[in-house]
């Protein structure tokens, strides 16, 4: 086994990408509207950071045409999605498309942020931190509200969208995922 000590200074791109590759994530679609009209982006880099407070943290690339809009709004909604539903997750992460056109189902929360009506949990936060991150930004945002649907998950993983079974095997192979997450 290498130590830290003895292991070589940096990661090649390939290298990282395969070890994430490797590594299953929930499929999300965060929303965002910062008064121009909505965006939505596949995200699976989404992680629980707190209980007291409540807040997730998600990642997303400063490249992105959605970075101006998360930079800018005050709020924004996760959107888990359930196993049935890489067709959403695969289209909030093509380029070039108008994502919130049909067959997307989404409507506005009272406060304003787009909400897909079809994703079984959702997840409102305020946005209370932007980190540069590299080539990304993380985003850290407090849970205000919340809805939850019992759903067997999407999952991320190996360049696929798939789902794993009660006993944590995968299923749904051939639903492959477009290769751009925003993770």
């Amino acid at each position: 086994m290498t130590s830290c000590i003895d292991a070589p200074a940096g990661v090649s791109p390939e290298t990282y990408r395969a070890v994430f590759r490797g590594y299953a994530t929930g499929v999300s679609v965060v929303t965002a509207d910062a008064g121009e009209g909505p965006i939505g982006f596949t995200a699976s880099s989404l992680a629980s950071v707190s209980l007291d407070p409540p807040l997730v943290s998600f990642a997303l690339s400063t490249a992105s045409g959605c970075w101006p809009v998360i930079a800018a709004a005050e709020s924004v909604v996760v959107n888990l999605l359930g196993a049935d539903q890489h067709d959403i997750a695969a289209r909030f992460a093509t380029r070039g498309v108008d994502r919130f056109a049909g067959p997307t189902r989404w409507t506005r929360l009272p406060t304003g942020e787009p909400l897909l009506v079809d994703a079984p949990s959702h997840l409102r936060g305020v946005i209370e931190h932007r980190y540069p991150a590299g080539d990304h930004h993380l985003v850290v945002a407090r849970i205000t509200h919340a809805t939850y649907g019992d759903h067997t998950p999407l999952v991320y993983h190996d360049g696929r969208y798939t789902t794993v079974h009660e006993d944590g095997s995968e299923r749904g192979a051939g639903l492959r995922g477009s290769g751009r997450q925003h993770h």
